[in-house]
C-alpha cells in the first residue's frame, strides 16, 4: 500500500472510531465471499457497516484516539470491524444471528463508546432488546390501561344495547 493511502486509511479509521456509537472486532476467517457479502448486506440494513481492515493500520488508528486500547492483541489474524453507527445493538444482533446460523464469524472484542467489552459482555449486549423493541414495549404498556378503560366503558354500552334489543324482541312477539 502506498504510504499516502495508508495515512488516509488510518485517518479514516480514526474518524470512524470517534464517530461510532460502538464497534466490534470480528474474526471473519472461514467465511466465503458470498457469506461475507450477505453479512455485509444484513448489517447495512440495520444501520451498521462491516469493514475488513489491516491490523497494523487499525491498531495505529485506535492508538490515536482516547478509546481504551489495552487489548491490542485482539488485532491478530483476519480482522473486520463491525461499525454500529446509530443503534449500538442492532448490527451486533444481526452478526450474532448470522454467526448462530453459520458458526462464523467470531467476535473478538467490542468497544461501546470508549469502554472495552470482552466476548462475554458483547454476547450479553447482543441479548438486549433493540431500541425499536423497547419503544414498542413502552407503547404497549402505556396503551394497555387505556384499552382496558375503553373496553370497560364500552361493556356497559354493549350490555345496555343487548338488554334493549331483548326487550324489543319480546314486545314484537
Amino acid at each position: 500500500m502506498v504510504a499516502s493511502k495508508k495515512i488516509f486509511t488510518v485517518e479514516n479509521l480514526r474518524e470512524k472510531i470517534k464517530g461510532a456509537a460502538a464497534f466490534y472486532l470480528v474474526n471473519y476467517q472461514g467465511l466465503n465471499v458470498a457469506q461475507l457479502t450477505r453479512l455485509r448486506q444484513e448489517v447495512r440494513e440495520t444501520g451498521g457497516e462491516l469493514e475488513v481492515v489491516k491490523n497494523r493500520l487499525a491498531k495505529r488508528a485506535l492508538a490515536e484516539t482516547d478509546t481504551k486500547n489495552d487489548q491490542l492483541e485482539a488485532f491478530s489474524g483476519p480482522t473486520a470491524i463491525l461499525w454500529a453507527n446509530q443503534d449500538e445493538v442492532a448490527p451486533l444482533k444481526t452478526l450474532v444471528s448470522f454467526a448462530s446460523e453459520t458458526g462464523l464469524p467470531e467476535i473478538k472484542i467490542g468497544f461501546l463508546g470508549k469502554e472495552l467489552l470482552d466476548q462475554a459482555k458483547t454476547k450479553e449486549l447482543s441479548q438486549i432488546p433493540s431500541g425499536l423493541e423497547l419503544k414498542a414495549r413502552l407503547v404497549g404498556s402505556l396503551a394497555g390501561p387505556l384499552y382496558g378503560l375503553t373496553n370497560g366503558l364500552g361493556y356497559n354500552l354493549r350490555k345496555l344495547i343487548f338488554i334493549l334489543k331483548n326487550i324489543a324482541e319480546k314486545t314484537d312477539h
